[in-house]
């Protein structure tokens, strides 16, 4: 018996932060886009969209 002497708190610690770590990394592959590209994603969406609600031509009135 001359192994090392390992604290298994510890040992436990390390094993649950390596999973956490290991799931965290599948989330960001997941879920990758930063919060600050989809704020410029939507912001650039909406001004296409208005834009294009602008140039649309208003619906004849119904004289009928």
């Amino acid at each position: 018996m001359s192994g090392e002497i390992v604290n298994l708190r510890r040992a436990r610690k390390r094993q649950v932060a390596a999973v956490a770590e290991a799931r965290a990394a599948a989330n960001r592959v997941a879920f990758g886009v930063a919060k600050s590209a989809k704020r410029a994603l939507r912001a650039e969406r909406d001004l296409a969209d208005r834009r294009l609600d602008g140039h649309r031509r208003s619906e004849p009135d119904d004289v009928g």
